[in-house]
């Protein structure tokens, strides 16, 4: 039974691995957290638009431009489709997560946060989703909040409502931590927010390439992600915002195509979604992002849970048999969802990086864009192995054979 059910999981890898011409077995890639690799299909995509339909989208009446146009619109209703957003005029391309975040705090956070309203976030955000309420709640005033949470990285029901009151006007939370790889209750918790009026921001950087993400299951008021972490191209991401808020909101940027009409004295903003994408857009990388998001319903999240979750399992439970390695957050493998940070007695994280690259295994080394978790958890520094939809067992099994070899290496006789 267990031969079997091996053998079809090294079929299936053997499958999925073909797809993405990088992984040639020359190496392990383990930082998938940081970017993901990209499958044929997302080059394809992209390299077809420019060889075929390269032109200025929304700009011409010509054929080409015409056809760069409906590209670009037809990957705004695959993102969509994608999260079952409500309505196209809710999804806005940015370059990425961090590009989203800004947008909201910028626009929305400095048109409706006021002095003496209170910002809530957690400490274990990405800087991304941190300095730009921070900067906000300066300019405007208001109170910064840190949600603290347990010692598994958990934030419980109880603890959230703690930090609930009237003067909360925005809740800003990533759904899974890039650090502790632990999952926050958002549906639940945008739930009490809007009990208290107020409005939620979801960071769905880490989230999106995991698990299905919906975000009227959700409620969420907000969801950014970036479309590298989930095998698209760098430099394209999404904005999802409810209509009736993006609406409201003034733009972020200002230029060409934003506006409706332009006099020497002023002028009048286009309609959702375009008023927050000024200039000319990222249409390849739009394309390969609608690739990119076709390629993995195309396995489906059943699937990529039960590999991941597999995979996760087995890195955790083999890395806790080694008494020197110490992994951040819960001991339960369940809790970390393809992320695992940890450290390593006596060994600089930056040197543990380096040992595994000798070894072909490639990993994350450093605060990991969390420098105030890091002092929460009370580590400088550590290394974090991510997982991906291509990563097998092999993969693991690789990984530990490095693992067992670092306090070797460093002079150590365990």
């Amino acid at each position: 039974m267990f031969e079997i059910k091996k053998n079809k999981l090294q079929a299936e890898d053997a499958r999925i691995l073909k797809d993405f011409p990088i992984l040639d077995g020359s190496f392990v890639y383990l930082d998938n957290g940081a970017t993901t690799q990209k499958p044929k299909c997302v080059i394809d995509a992209v390299d077809n638009y420019y060889k075929t339909m390269n032109a200025n989208p929304m700009r011409g009446l010509y054929k080409l431009s015409i056809a760069a146009t409906d590209a670009y619109e037809e990957a705004r209703e695959t993102v969509r489709s994608f999260i079952n957003a409500g309505s196209e005029k809710e999804i806005i391309f940015t370059r990425n997560a961090t590009e989203s975040l800004n947008l909201i705090a910028y626009s929305y956070g400095r048109t409706f946060i006021n002095e003496g309203d209170e910002v809530v976030i957690t400490i274990m955000e990405h800087h991304s989703n941190m300095i730009p309420w921070q900067q906000v709640c300066k300019e405007k005033g208001a109170k910064l909040t840190y949600i603290l949470p347990d010692q598994d990285g958990k934030i419980t029901e109880e603890k959230f409502r703690s930090y609930m009151n009237p003067n909360v006007k925005l809740v800003s939370m990533t759904h899974i931590s890039n650090v502790l790889g632990v999952r926050n209750d958002v549906k639940k918790f945008a739930k009490i927010a809007h009990e208290t009026g107020a409005v939620f921001v979801c960071d769905g950087a880490q989230s999106i390439p995991h698990t299905k993400v919906d975000v009227q299951d959700l409620d969420v008021d907000f969801l950014a992600f970036s479309g590298h972490k989930i095998y698209a191209p760098m430099g394209i991401g999404v904005l999802y915002g409810k209509k009736a808020l993006l609406e409201k909101m003034p733009p972020f940027l200002f230029g060409g195509e934003m506006i409706e009409y332009v006099t020497t004295e002023g002028a009048t903003w286009n309609e959702l979604p375009h008023k927050f994408e000024a200039g000319t857009v990222n249409d390849g990388g739009a394309i390969g992002l609608s690739a990119a998001l076709k390629y993995v319903n195309s396995i489906g999240f059943e699937r990529i849970e039960e590999r991941e979750v597999h995979l996760t399992r087995l890195l955790v439970e083999e890395m806790k048999k080694l008494p020197y390695v110490h992994i951040l957050g819960s001991s339960d493998p369940d809790d970390h969802h393809g992320i695992v940070t940890f450290t390593i007695d006596g060994v600089h994280p930056h040197d543990i990086a380096a040992i595994f690259d000798s070894h072909n295994v490639n990993i994350r080394a450093g605060h990991h864009c969390a420098q105030p978790l890091m002092k929460f958890c009370q580590i400088p520094s550590t290394v974090r192995a991510s997982i991906g939809l291509y990563n097998t067992e092999a993969d693991i099994e690789k990984f530990m054979e490095a693992l067992k070899q670092i306090r070797g290496e460093m002079g150590y006789h365990d």
